[in-house]
This record gives C-alpha cells, structure tokens and sequence, in this order.
C-alpha cells in the first residue's frame, strides 16, 4: 500500500511517504510558519526526492485533530483536495493517537497533549497492548489541572508526550511527581510515519466531501457569535 501522510494540526508540519507499507520519506519542521504557504512545497519535495508521483498513491491519511483549529482545517482542506483529485479514498487519524505512536513501546499510560491555551490541554489517554495503541480514555479539551488529578488516580507510570512541553512540565512534575515521565523533546515531535502506520490499519472515509475535522471546541470567532445571540 501506497500512503501519503499530511499533519499540519500544530505548529509541527510534517509529510511522509510509506511504498507497499514501508517508510520511503519524511519531512518534519517545527517553527511558528505559515502551513498554508509551505505544506504543498514540503509535498512536491518529498515525491521529487523518494521518485514517487501522486499516481503511484493507494489512500491519503491525515491528521484529523484535534489541534490549532487553522492548522487542523489546511492538512483535511489539502488531503481532502488531493484525494478527489486522484480518486482515492481517504483516512483520519487522530491527532492525538499521532502523537501517542512516539511512546508505543513505554510500559504504562500515555498522555499526549496539545496546548489549548488559557490552562486547557487537547489530550487522550493510550497504553501500548501487543502491536497496537489501545484509546483509554477519549479524546478531549480539558483543563489540564483537573485532567493531571485525573488521570494520577490510575497509580501507574504515565508518558507525557508534547510539543508545548514547556508551557506544563512544572504543573505535570508538581501534580504527579515521580508518577509521570518525561519524552525526549525528539519524540514529543508528532511524525508523519506514525501518522501513516495508524492510517494503514483504519477504515476509509465512503464519502471525501464528508469528511470533516474534529476539533473538540467551537472556533473562537463561533464561540463569541454563539454567547452574543445566546437569548435569540
């Protein structure tokens, strides 16, 4: 199977190429730059260097979210575009499942996140089962103080992967303490072959029109519209 992987869903920007279910090529990058503008680029690339063409492709697989609500919308809008273009169907992945992948081999609970800012967190809770992630809670917004108390009733080892670790190691360490385990800022990176290795094993999507993200909140600009005409 021939899959295109596509994550734009923070601002972590990563493709990959997989060629009969073997990883051929991947770009990643981690800088405050505009997807829009660079994804297509960084896609172009990868079939120029691993001497692939967009015909040789089985399925597309994306990162469905949750995640930065633009940056969510411009790797599905893309996916979705070059899916119908090529007539081949299409597979979303959480985002947070994605993120999770990194800590496959750990022996315990893992908590991916992303920063959701004013104290919330996007996260899941996963633990590795045999060859596979199995979702032990689903994935959610949530305060990331209530989610940390939580999730230390569980008593066991907890992985905390996260590109925004910097903004909650201090609450994590302080809450949990010798509880959770920090990845390496390596592996707190989200990877496009994880992206597509999750895709692989999923079902495709019977209608590419229909496939939407899941962003798990309300965009800002909706959340404002909604309180202001709340008693209409």
């Amino acid at each position: 199977m021939n899959v295109l992987a596509i994550d734009t869903a923070t601002y972590v920007m990563g493709v990959a190429l997989m060629r009969d279910g073997e990883p051929l090529g991947e770009i990643v990058t981690h800088q405050k730059k505009n997807h829009s503008i660079r994804l297509m680029p960084a896609i172009q690339t990868l079939f120029k260097e691993t001497e692939m063409s967009p015909e040789d492709l089985d399925r597309i697989v994306v990162s469905q979210g949750p995640g930065s609500y633009t940056g969510v919308r411009i790797g599905v809008t893309t996916a979705k575009t070059l899916a119908w273009a090529l007539n081949i169907p299409i597979v979303g992945v959480s985002s947070m499942a994605m993120l999770a992948g990194n800590g496959r081999y750990f022996n315990g609970l893992i908590s991916p996140f992303f920063d959701a800012r004013r104290g919330q967190v996007f996260t899941g809770l996963y633990q590795n089962q045999g060859d596979s992630l199995k979702e032990i809670e689903t994935d959610r917004i949530t305060m990331h103080h209530d989610w940390l108390h939580f999730i230390k009733e569980r008593d066991e080892s907890i992985l905390f992967l996260s590109p925004d670790m910097d903004k909650h190691a201090d609450d994590i360490h302080q809450i949990l303490g010798e509880q959770a385990v920090f990845a390496s800022p390596i592996h707190c990176l989200p990877r496009p072959f994880e992206l597509a290795l999750a895709g692989m094993a999923l079902p495709v999507e019977e209608n590419t029109h229909a496939f939407s993200p899941r962003y798990h909140r309300l965009a800002e600009a909706e959340a404002k519209w909604l309180e202001a005409n709340k008693e209409k």
